[in-house]
């Protein structure tokens, strides 16, 4: 072989197997991170966006501007150049560049002067309307109140507050119940009624939704709040089947010695399952919670034509309706109806992120 052909030799590539256990462990953390990260920020782009529209103005907005600034004006209190300026940014001959106030507009030369020391006049040769104009950061809270107000907001959070609340406690309570029973009881065609329970979380809700409003418009509830309370106390599928999961993994032997002490069955439940549990509820009940908080197609078809009852999300879409044009002040309502479900996550969180665990009492 010539040395020609050995300098035009390649060297073998080095393959992702043939590396060291310690890199290959490290690109796939580094891999599965900005698998993460790229996720988040996928998320957090349309709460960031939403949170920059409701601080700006609807002329802000016209103009494109990405962040909520206006043009930087100065006022000078004394003097030859006493008033309001802009101030735009200058070139200067040594390179520079720097915020002026134009006090002397011209077609080819302008007067500008600088706002720390306003007495002194400096000359521009150029047409000033090239010029950048210098921006201030100004964000809009006002576009908060003003949704408040137009929102009916404590209005909308009472009845929305009612509704998921006693919605929480019928379904925690149902819920527990039925899991309860489920898994420590001995009975007949039980694996029959777990396996219909469980088909029902595959069964859509617009299947049973014209039967149901028959139902209730029968019994005079609708344009009440009980269609949307009631049915909550009478167990959900999903919430059943992730306690009784749960009830399962909890040692049998706790409730023997609970019942060799004289507890009932009521009793082991609330000494014994319940402590053990409270991870597991309480994650029921915050799902139910936001379940609540965001339903919106029930109420709007059971509380249509009672403004004073409607929750958040249809009192939402109709001021959606009314203010389609001011957008920011819609995104506004939107942060505003946001604000308590993430109060109440960021709270619990400690509690609901380590508290269940599906070891239950070997925890």
């Amino acid at each position: 072989m010539s040395i020609g052909s050995i300098a035009l030799a390649k060297e073998p590539k080095q393959r992702f197997r043939d590396l060291d256990g310690q890199t290959r462990r490290f690109i796939g953390k580094a891999g599965v991170t900005l698998f993460a990260v790229i996720l988040m920020v996928g998320f957090l782009l349309p709460l960031v966006f939403m949170g920059v529209t409701s601080l700006k103005t609807e002329d802000q907005l016209a103009n494109q501007q990405i962040l909520p600034k206006t043009q930087a004006t100065v006022t000078i209190t004394s003097g030859e150049f006493a008033g309001d300026h802009d101030l735009l940014t200058v070139p200067l001959p040594d390179g520079t560049s720097s915020s002026l106030a134009l006090v002397q507009p011209g077609r080819e030369s302008s007067g500008f002067v600088d706002p720390a020391d306003p007495d002194v006049l400096i000359e521009w040769e150029g047409r000033w309307r090239t010029l950048e104009p210098s921006y201030a950061i100004d964000p809009t809270f006002e576009n908060f109140g003003r949704a408040w107000d137009r929102l009916e907001f404590l209005r909308l959070l009472r009845n929305t507050g009612i509704i998921a609340g006693l919605g929480m406690a019928g379904t925690v309570i149902s819920s527990t119940l039925v899991a309860y029973g489920l898994s420590r009881f001995r009975m007949r065609f039980k694996g029959l009624i777990i396996g219909s329970l469980v088909a029902t979380i595959i069964l859509p809700r617009f299947v049973t939704l014209i039967p149901t409003y028959a139902l209730f418009s029968k019994i005079g509830w609708v344009g009440t709040w009980w269609p949307l309370i009631v049915p909550h106390f009478f167990a959900n599928a999903y919430n059943v089947f992730l306690l009784r999961q749960f009830f399962l993994t909890i040692p049998r032997d706790l409730d023997e010695a609970a019942e060799i002490d004289g507890a009932g069955p009521l009793k082991t439940l609330i000494t014994v399952i319940l402590p053990q549990a409270k991870g597991a509820i309480l994650a029921i009940a915050l799902f139910h919670f936001f379940f609540a908080w965001n339903d919106f197609l029930e109420p709007l078809i059971y509380l249509s034509g009672r403004r004073d009852l409607q929750p958040i999300s249809v009192g939402l879409y109709e001021f959606l309706g009314l203010y389609d044009t001011a957008i920011p002040l819609v995104q506004a309502g939107a942060i505003l109806s946001m604000a308590v479900p993430i109060l109440v996550f960021l709270s619990l969180q400690k509690i609901f992120l380590g508290g269940i665990d599906l070891s239950g009492s070997l925890k």
